[in-house]
């Protein structure tokens, strides 16, 4: 028995229950012509696109496409002109009726079921929504504190890296403050930890409170802070020790108890224009052994 053609398919002389698997796929679905117009799509991509079939069809999928996103899916799509029986799989962002973005997974292949026919586009339109919220809540738990919310190690040392060379090509000066809470311990062995943890949030409230918007606060581990401070003189980092030291003038309330708590701070310097393969590891050692010369004198 002859195949029907793909013209056939578009044209909607499809055996029943390929209209049925076509029409109520669980994801979206569209025939498009070589040039990515869609030809005919589902009902599942009506609603995913927030837009009616009679809207979308006769509209060029790359009219669909956000155009930040646009080079790749063209490049998809070229893949599949230039090897026949490829299957091409790229992420995208599609926009809805109302103007908002949804991202998505477009899987396409090139078919024509007997030879002579005109090729089309069979493609697959998954939403991806959920696994980019995952992907983006992990990525951000992989650089950012559990307890405070404040930036880790390693995002820490990113943001400085980044300062530094902006610094070597603009010629500014970097400084990075270390920041270490006095009597900490103290507050563990008389209250318990739960109320150490609410303490250092509490903190990280104030530290960031007193910050620029582009000064990065991190919490490093345990009760230590560090804080990178771009284009900023030595003097400058100084007023900002001196606001620390200022929001822990007053004891911190922890669900009505008075919690006081002092802190040693360390200023290391990066003159502009300095080589930040150097600079990185010994501007952050020059903080730590300020900031401990500091925790000495205050003992």
């Amino acid at each position: 028995m002859a195949k029907r053609s793909v013209t056939a398919v578009v044209a909607g002389e499809r055996p029943p229950c390929v209209r049925e698997a076509f029409g109520r796929a669980p994801l979206g679905m569209a025939i498009c012509d070589p040039g990515g117009t869609l030809l005919e799509v589902n009902a599942e991509l009506e609603r995913l696109l927030g837009r009616p079939a009679a809207e979308l069809i006769g509209t060029c999928l790359y009219d669909l496409t956000d155009p930040e996103e646009l080079a790749a899916v063209r490049e998809a799509t070229a893949g599949l002109h230039a090897e026949p029986g490829q299957v091409a799989r790229v992420e995208s962002r599609l926009v809805r009726g109302d103007g908002s973005g949804v991202p998505v997974q477009l899987t396409s292949t090139r078919v024509a079921e007997q030879p002579g026919d005109p090729t089309h586009l069979v493609m697959v339109v998954e939403d991806i929504t959920a696994r980019k919220l995952l992907e983006t809540e992990l990525v951000h738990r992989s650089l950012h504190d559990a307890l405070t919310g404040l930036p880790n190690r390693t995002l820490f040392a990113d943001r400085l890296r980044h300062a530094l060379e902006r610094g070597h090509r603009e010629q500014t000066p970097t400084c990075v403050l270390t920041v270490d809470l006095d009597g900490f311990k103290d507050v563990n062995d008389r209250y318990g930890h739960p109320m150490g943890d609410a303490v250092l949030v509490a903190f990280a409230a104030r530290l960031t409170s007193v910050l620029r918007a582009s000064d990065t606060a991190a919490r490093l581990g345990g009760d230590e802070f560090s804080i990178v401070c771009e284009n900023t003189e030595r003097a400058d980092a100084e007023v900002l020790a001196e606001r620390l030291r200022t929001t822990l003038v007053d004891p911190l309330d922890i669900g009505g108890t008075l919690i006081a708590v002092g802190m040693s701070v360390g200023i290391g310097t990066v003159e502009p224009g300095a080589d930040p393969d150097v600079a990185c590891e010994q501007v952050v050692r020059a903080a730590d052994d300020a900031m401990y010369a500091d925790k000495q004198r205050r003992r």
